[in-house]
């Protein structure tokens, strides 16, 4: 079952938060009422008793005692998950060898402007996806599930892939190197594939290659407002040469760091490094 993270933690902001104003507005000046008029009435030389009735009547009922301490909690959650940083953890393979199954990353919220939770409203304009990004996305098939690749082509390019090669633009991407790669925990399947440095715009970075495994090979024109992204594992990637482009409004923001990475233990090499 998907659940909706940004919708739970809006409506719980909402609920708590109205449940504390009711209580500051409304419910909490009637406890303070009763427990006057109940001083009145009360004999003065019952002193203990009438101390202990107040405090009953001025105590906080318990939904409204929690509301009070988790509102600004979740509040403060929603707005640093929304607007200013989201942890993800990669599930897949197909980043490898930039990411590796079980790495726990972080992700800019706000690189591509700032949205409105939910409602994923665009509101202030702030960058766009340049060209070697891994940028984390909501696959155009399925809205529900978030999806991470590398941003290779930019609105209005020309994308070709042929014989293991990126082509943009008419253009071969530089590559080098034909190391054989030997794989981590989850990625050792991919033991013998080799591995080659990119430099994709501004990012040097590296892909692997499987030369006994085909792939989709052709020419693709990216459409304005959308992206063709692609997975490092080149091979082993469901990425824009099967499913199309990622359109603007399905960004979700940039991946930058690795702040934990899990597969059986801790992987200490990794955590702190930077997503190139």
């Amino acid at each position: 079952m998907d659940f909706d993270f940004p919708a739970i933690m809006v409506t719980a902001t909402f609920v708590t938060g109205i449940i504390w104003a009711l209580d500051a507005w409304l419910w909490a000046p009637k406890r303070r009422a009763s427990a006057e008029m109940l001083g009145q009435d009360m004999a003065v030389s019952n002193g203990a008793s009438l101390d202990e009735a107040r405090e009953k009547l001025l105590k906080e009922p318990v939904l409204v005692e929690y509301a009070r301490s988790l509102f600004p909690v979740i509040l403060i959650v929603l707005l640093l998950r929304s607007f200013v940083v989201e942890p993800f953890r990669i599930p897949s393979g197909s980043m490898m060898p930039t990411l590796l199954v079980g790495d726990f990353i972080l992700v800019n919220k706000f690189a591509y402007g700032i949205r409105l939770p939910v409602l994923d409203t665009k509101v202030i304009e702030v960058g766009e996806p340049e060209r070697g990004d891994v940028v984390v996305f909501r696959y155009p098939e399925n809205p529900a599930i978030d999806y991470i690749k590398r941003v290779v082509g930019l609105p209005g390019d020309r994308i070709g892939y042929y014989n293991k090669q990126l082509f943009i633009n008419g253009e071969a991407v530089p590559q080098s190197g034909w190391e054989t790669y030997v794989g981590e925990g989850q990625g050792s399947s991919m033991t013998g594939a080799k591995v080659r440095t990119e430099k994709l715009g501004k990012v040097t970075h590296k892909i692997l290659i499987d030369p006994s495994r085909g792939t989709v090979e052709g020419e693709f024109i990216v459409p304005e407002g959308h992206y063709f992204m692609m997975g490092d594992n080149r091979d082993n990637s469901n990425d824009s040469r099967y499913w199309g482009y990622v359109p603007e409004e399905n960004l979700v923001g940039k991946a930058f760091m690795i702040w934990m990475s899990w597969d059986g233990g801790i992987n200490f090499s990794r955590i702190g490094a930077d997503i190139e």
